[in-house]
C-alpha cells in the first residue's frame, strides 16, 4: 500500500498525485477470472444468448428482449433469490421474450451516493475494490448457473476487464453516452450495447454514440494482465438506442420511437439502431416511480398487442420487494428492496411479463 507521503516521496518536484490518499493495487482480471473461471458451458451459453439478443435487435427474431432485475445488485443472496425466481419465468416465457437479468454493480451519481457493490461491497464507505470485483464476478458466474443472461452498464473503461466475459448486453447510461472514452469502450465491446439517450432527453446524442461506437477507435487501455496498452478496435455494429425519458419529461410514446428511428436512417447507424429501440420504463419514463413504471410498461404492452413496429426491447427495474430504502451495511436493510432506484416487486414483474408474453403471442399471430 503506497500513502500519499510514499507517492511524494518519489517524485522529488511533488507534482504527481498531490490529492492521492492511496495508491493500493489490487488483484488483475487475469488473475481474477482463472480463480472464477467462465467455463465451457456457461460460455457456450454466453455466447448463444448474445447471438439471441443481436438477432432481437436486428429483427431476425420476433420476440421481445426483456432487460429485468434489480437497479442495482446490494446482497448477493438476495441476488440470487431473484434470479431463481426470474429463471423459471423465463423459462416458461422463452416462445415470447428473451429475459435477461439486470446485473449492474456500478451506478453513475449525479452528484454522490453510493456507486455500486463493485466500489463498496459492504455499502459502508470502506471502498474494498479487491472484494468488490470478486463479489461481482461470483455472482456473475452464480446468475449464468441458472440458464440467465446478463445485462449491465459499463461505467468505469478498466471494469469490463473484470466481467465483460460474462455478459450478453450492455448499456451505456444517460451520463456517459456523450463521452468518447465510453464511445470507444463500446466500438470494442464483444456483446450489443444500448446508448441511453442524455439525462435532459436528447435523443441525437445516442444516435450520434451509435455512429461513433460503429467505426474503428484506437485508444489506451489495459489487458487482463493490467499492462497497458494501446487498443485497436473493430467497430460494434450492435449498438441501438435506448429512449429512457428525461428532464421534459418520458419519451416512450409512439412519436419519440418514430424520432429514434428516423435519426439513426437518417445518421446511418447501424441496423440495429434502425430497426428498434429499447424502451427504459423506469427513470425519466416513470418519474422514478414504481407504481407508474408498472403503467408504463401495460401501455407499452398494448402498443405491441396493437402490432406496433419499432420496439425491440423493454427495460424494468424489478426486485423481490417494491419501491426502495437508505443504503447502509446489509444487517440494517430490508431484505430484498433495493438501495438506489424504487423498483416493482416481483409478483407484479411475474405479472407483468405475462403480460408482456401474450402481447407479443398476439402481435406475432
Amino acid at each position: 500500500m503506497y500513502n500519499v507521503g510514499m507517492v511524494q516521496e518519489q517524485n522529488k518536484f511533488r507534482t504527481s498525485d498531490v490529492r492521492i490518499r492511496h495508491l493500493d493495487p489490487i488483484i488483475t482480471p487475469s488473475l481474477l477470472m482463472d480463480e472464477f473461471p467462465l467455463g465451457k458451458e456457461r460460455e457456450e451459453f454466453v455466447i448463444q444468448n448474445r447471438k439471441e439478443v443481436g438477432d432481437i435487435l436486428a429483427g431476425r427474431d420476433n420476440r421481445l428482449l426483456c432487460i429485468i432485475g434489480p437497479c442495482s445488485i446490494h446482497d448477493p443472496v438476495a441476488a440470487f433469490d431473484y434470479a431463481d425466481r426470474l429463471s423459471k419465468k423465463a423459462a416458461e416465457l422463452s416462445d415470447q421474450l428473451l429475459v435477461i437479468m439486470r446485473t449492474y454493480f456500478e451506478k453513475p451519481r449525479t452528484t454522490i451516493g453510493w456507486k455500486g457493490l463493485m466500489n463498496d461491497p459492504d455499502v459502508n464507505g470502506t471502498y474494498d475494490l479487491e472484494k468488490g470485483v470478486r463479489e461481482a464476478r461470483r455472482i456473475l458466474l452464480g446468475v449464468l448457473d441458472r440458464k440467465l443472461g446478463i445485462a449491465t452498464e459499463f461505467l468505469d473503461p478498466i471494469s469490463p476487464q473484470y466481467t465483460a466475459d460474462t455478459v450478453s448486453w450492455g448499456a451505456i447510461g444517460a451520463r456517459t453516452t456523450e463521452s468518447p472514452v465510453h464511445r470507444q469502450l463500446a466500438s470494442g465491446m464483444s456483446m450489443p450495447i444500448g446508448f441511453k439517450n442524455t439525462v435532459n432527453g436528447s435523443i441525437q446524442a445516442a444516435v450520434d454514440a451509435c455512429q461513433a461506437a460503429k467505426i474503428t477507435h484506437t485508444f489506451l487501455s489495459v489487458n487482463h494482465d493490467g499492462r497497458l496498452i494501446s487498443a485497436e478496435t473493430d467497430g460494434n455494429n450492435e449498438v441501438h438506442i435506448i429512449l429512457r425519458g428525461g428532464k421534459n419529461g418520458p419519451n416512450y410514446a409512439p412519436q419519440f420511437v418514430e424520432e429514434a428511428l428516423t435519426l439513426a436512417r437518417l445518421n446511418d447507424a447501424p441496423k440495429t439502431a434502425q430497426n428498434g429501440v429499447i424502451i427504459d420504463a423506469a427513470h425519466g419514463n416513470s418519474n422514478k416511480n414504481e407504481i407508474r413504471e408498472v403503467e408504463v410498461v401495460r401501455e407499452l404492452a398494448a402498443r405491441i398487442k396493437s402490432g406496433e413496429k419499432g420496439l425491440s426491447g423493454i427495460m424494468i427495474e424489478s426486485f423481490i420487494e417494491g419501491g426502495n430504502q437508505s443504503a447502509g451495511p446489509l444487517s440494517s436493510l430490508i431484505y430484498g428492496k433495493s438501495i438506489t432506484d424504487p423498483c416493482v416487486d416481483w409478483d407484479t414483474s411475474a405479472a407483468l411479463l405475462d403480460e408482456l408474453a401474450e402481447a407479443v403471442s398476439v402481435r406475432n399471430s
